[in-house]
């Protein structure tokens, strides 16, 4: 994993990276409400395709393909029930077809769940997948676009490679281009040879082996108020009225301050990691299980509901599977590894002696071994843990024999069941 400054960097064998430029539009008014049409027609044959097949399925008739939805699509352009679906442009209502086909391949294969039908105002956008159709100069800081003519947008940096496809996204009342680009690098070698666990929380966002801590940026939890506040305001409006379009404005700009400060924390913080050390451990956590509700039924209500809601709150407002998401394509890039280890016992294990017992964390920031008497940070003595059990897959991984348990010891646990 370390450089070799003897290498001559020019023979060295290239790869192709796919990555994603983002920029905000800046569009007229006729160009805003083509973009909210667009993504409207969009969301009308996904829905409707979607709508289709579960007829057909309900009448025990075959799923029909991409080739035949695409069929279907051009009747309801050319038809009178629908006609203003052939205002938009073709290859976008076709890109929905293909997205609800991959939809359908990731609920027959165990990834996601079924299919649902897509709601007005959320996640609104539309593709173009072809190079073909738009037309980028950087030098003028616009964009062409099929049936929406030459767009400005806010050239922050680049493009590098060659563009291929590109998304536009409505977030929070703003419209983003995202052009994403193919180019050949030389093979990523990391400069750095250093491995490091990270233990993530709420307390510490992040607590390395090595013994360092990244204090959380809890976005949303400094915001809480003044977002509820335009909530309410927002809440007392008649709604669609003027006054609650206002009031809606205001709560979107809260909440997208708020996902900007996360997004920016995370990306500084993602980019400090991937470029200090060569192999990055984590755990493997479940964070739609752990912020689960714990509210239960009528016939069995859950305990400390309030408190459950807090910690759901908070767990969320780190960013915990984004940040794993970033680390792991910029490590990727640099040359760097990503490993994911279990997170079974890496705060009740002790890393002198290898005891696993959770009464040697009676508090959820000391850690005291009931054996050996070792303590320490439990933050740190986690990070330790996750770097040993990555440390001992990736050498398994290596030779190919069977994985190990994440950590810990069956004499530990004995002891601990004595005690």
């Amino acid at each position: 994993m370390s450089f070799n400054p003897g290498i001559d960097q020019s023979i060295m064998e290239e790869v192709l990276r796919l990555q994603a430029f983002r920029y905000e539009l800046r569009p007229n008014g006729q160009q805003e409400r083509n973009l909210r049409r667009f993504a409207g027609s969009r969301r009308f044959v996904f829905n409707k395709a979607l709508a289709l097949q579960k007829e057909r399925y309900e009448r025990g008739e075959k799923k029909l393909g991409y080739a035949a939805l695409c069929k279907k699509l051009t009747g309801w352009r050319n038809g009178d029930e629908t006609p203003w679906l052939a205002d938009a442009p073709v290859h976008p209502l076709q890109q929905s077809l293909k997205d609800l086909e991959r939809a359908y391949a990731n609920f027959f294969q165990g990834r996601a769940a079924f299919p649902r039908f897509k709601k007005k105002g959320r996640n609104e956008s539309f593709r173009y997948p072809d190079p073909l159709q738009f037309r980028l100069e950087q030098d003028n800081n616009r964009i062409l676009l099929p049936k929406l003519g030459w767009v400005r947008y806010r050239n922050s940096r680049n493009v590098e490679g060659k563009p291929k496809n590109v998304t536009v996204s409505l977030s929070a009342d703003r419209w983003f281009i995202s052009i994403q680009t193919e180019r050949e690098v030389a093979t990523p070698v990391h400069p750095s040879t250093s491995e490091v666990g990270i233990d993530v929380g709420i307390v510490n966002f992040a607590t390395l082996s090595d013994g360092g801590t990244v204090a959380p940026v809890n976005a949303m939890a400094k915001h809480r108020d003044c977002l509820a506040h335009y909530q309410r305001i927002m809440a007392r409006r008649r709604k669609f009225s003027k006054n609650w379009n206002k009031a809606k404005a205001r709560v979107q700009s809260v909440q997208r301050e708020i996902a900007d400060t996360r997004r920016d924390f995370l990306h500084k913080i993602s980019t400090t990691i991937s470029q200090n050390h060569a192999v990055v451990y984590v755990e493997d956590l479940q964070v739609k299980n752990m912020s689960a509700s714990a509210a239960g039924t009528i016939e069995k209500p859950g305990r400390n509901v309030a408190a459950k809601s807090g910690l759901n709150r908070a767990i969320l407002d780190q960013g915990w599977g984004e940040f794993r998401r970033q680390l792991e394509y910029k490590l990727e890039w640099r040359g760097g590894q990503l490993i994911t280890v279990s997170p079974q016992y890496t705060s009740q294990t002790c890393p002198n002696c290898g005891t696993v017992c959770a009464e040697s964390r009676k508090t959820q920031a000391v850690f005291r071994c009931v054996r050996c008497g070792y303590g320490s940070h439990a933050d740190i003595v986690g990070a330790i843990n996750i770097l040993r059990a990555g440390q001992a897959r990736r050498a398994c991984q290596a030779s190919g024999a069977l994985m190990p348990p994440a950590t810990g010891t069956h004499q530990g646990e004995a002891l601990c069941a004595s005690r």
